[in-house]
Formats: structure tokens, sequence, C-alpha cells
């Protein structure tokens, strides 16, 4: 008789918040501590993503003092300059692996995408196995968005040399090294929106401006 998967529970989870990008279809800075009508986009970010996860840390880059207010640890791109989301990824498996020995994998979301579900980690945690290295990312209308994912911290190290030897740093070319799933949501039921819109142009603000009002009438 096979015994049950064993599953993974949210205990061995961090949460990492990736925010390291330079915002240039916004026009530069940060985009997740823009206002969006009394609230910071990294504010309605936390509000969603930290009932779900024991710990977060923010993945940002430059001058950490302007995050100092959320009282969060911030962790910059441990390689390259800039080198995109795998490198905050990469950034939070680091954080994992060297002071929280009891994490297995964290699971990253964005620092645009203010309406992400908030069934997200119990979602992507219960479709991997606790004892294999299985990545697991988001989808949403048959549309993946590999920077909301679960990394097992076991593939630490072969992330920090497909980064270091000059490896493409789009997310899928190295989720296709291992073994993945895919883990579908419905549109968000309050806004209608997709639940991983996210805010890269200033008429993106506009959208969730209006989403967030809407919400409130």
């Amino acid at each position: 008789m096979k015994s049950e998967r064993e599953v993974l529970t949210v205990d061995k989870v961090l949460g990492c918040v990736l925010a390291g990008g330079q915002s240039r279809r916004m026009g530069g800075g940060d985009k997740s501590l823009l206002d969006l009508g009394g609230k910071t986009m990294l504010e309605m970010i936390l509000s969603r993503f930290a009932p779900q996860v024991p710990s977060v840390i923010l993945n940002a880059n430059g001058d950490p003092e302007r995050f100092s207010r959320f009282g969060l640890p911030v962790i910059s791109d441990p390689v390259g300059d800039y080198a995109g989301p795998l490198a905050g990824v990469l950034a939070g498996l680091s954080y994992a692996r060297e002071r929280l020995p009891d994490v297995t994998h964290v699971v990253s979301v964005a620092g645009d995408t203010p309406f992400f579900p908030v069934s997200l980690v119990k979602r992507l945690c219960s479709s991997v196995p606790a004892d294999k290295p299985v990545i697991a990312l988001a989808s949403s209308s048959d549309k993946l968005h590999p920077v909301f994912g679960l990394w097992p911290v076991a593939l630490h190290s072969d992330l920090h040399d497909w980064l270091t030897t000059g490896q493409s740093g789009k997310v899928l070319a190295f989720v296709d090294r291992h073994d993945s799933v895919e883990v579908s949501f419905d549109s968000d039921p309050v806004t209608g929106l997709d639940p991983f819109f996210n805010a890269n142009k200033p008429d993106d603000l506009a959208t969730v401006r209006n989403a967030l009002s809407s919400r409130l009438s």
C-alpha cells in the first residue's frame, strides 16, 4: 500500500516580495511605494501576503532605509546589476538557507501586483511534494505568471550558478531545468480583474485606483 504524499506546510515557507526592479515603464523609482489612495502598493501587497506566511522579506536594491516603516528585512540582489526577478528569488533562497534552517521553500510575489489571491501560498504549497524539489508557478486565463512562484531552497546552488555563469535571466529558462507544476487561479472576486494584474505603467495605476474605488463604493 502506497503512503500518502507528504504535504508541504506553510510553516516551512518564507515570503519574499520582489521589488528590486528599476520601474522604467513607470518612469523610475519604487512602484511599491506609490500611493494608491491612502495606502502604498506595498502596504496593499503586505495586507494580502503577511497573513499567508510566517514571515516576509523584501527584495529591493539601493538604500534600504526607504522601506524602514515596514519593519521588514530588506535584501538586495546577491548577483548582477538589476539582474531581474531570478536574482530576487535567489536573494530569498539565500536568506532562508543562511538564517532560517527550518524553511524549505520561498514564495515570491511581485511588488506591483496588489490583487493577487489570498489563497496563493496555500494552493502553491498543496501542489508540490514536501520531500522533492518541485517548483510551483501561478497562472490565470491560461497565462503563466512566473514571478509568483514557490521555490525549493534546495535549488539555491543551481540558481546561483545559473545566474553567475551568464545564463538567461528569464524565469522560465531556469524553471525548465527542473520539475515544475502550474496552479491556476480565477479572477479577483471583488474587482473582476485578473488576480495578477500588475501596475507597470501610469495608466495601470488608474486601473488599480478605479478598482479600489469600486470596492469601497
